[in-house]
């Protein structure tokens, strides 16, 4: 019987928001923190600006509808090369929607995502479409959340 392949992340998180009281009050200090991993570049996070988070940094809620993204995307180019689809552009403007509940916790309803994919001149539309399924169902973070990820795929052919 083949057993699963298993591969491991590590990635280290650091706050770096302490304005000299730590943790004294609510008020008291900033959300910003350091995201990082060997070898790669610092993600600087913070929270949700609703939360007294700083807006020009990733909040966990942007990476996780990121993740999200960016997995389908990478399914969805490895599937494109394999059926013989140039793939000339690719973009995706993906939404998700977090829900807060009475107690102050929260968890997202849903995150859609909507890629549009420019194929080469006599490109297969139909295809090309098709294959986004195919990515969906392979994403490995899509199938790791426990909320609705739609996909509304476009398909141009370049021209």
């Amino acid at each position: 019987m083949p057993h699963d392949k298993q591969h491991n992340y590590a990635a280290r998180t650091e706050w770096t928001g302490n304005l000299g009281q730590g943790t004294a009050s609510y008020r008291a200090y900033s959300r910003d923190h350091a995201i990082s991993a060997a070898g790669k570049p610092d993600l600087p996070g913070s929270s949700d600006p609703a939360f007294r988070g700083d807006a020009s940094r990733w909040n966990p809620e942007d990476l996780l509808v990121a993740s999200l993204s960016s997995c389908h995307m990478l399914w969805y180019l490895h599937l494109c090369a394999q059926a013989g689809i140039i793939l000339l552009a690719y973009h995706d403007d993906a939404q998700g929607t977090m829900v807060e509940d009475a107690g102050g916790g929260g968890r997202f309803a849903q995150v859609i995502l909507r890629p549009v994919a420019k194929l080469a001149v006599g490109g297969d539309a139909a295809l090309a479409t098709a294959l986004h399924e195919e990515a969906h169902r392979l994403c490995f973070i899509a199938n790791s959340v426990n909320f609705p990820v739609s996909v509304e795929p476009t398909v141009v052919i370049s021209g």
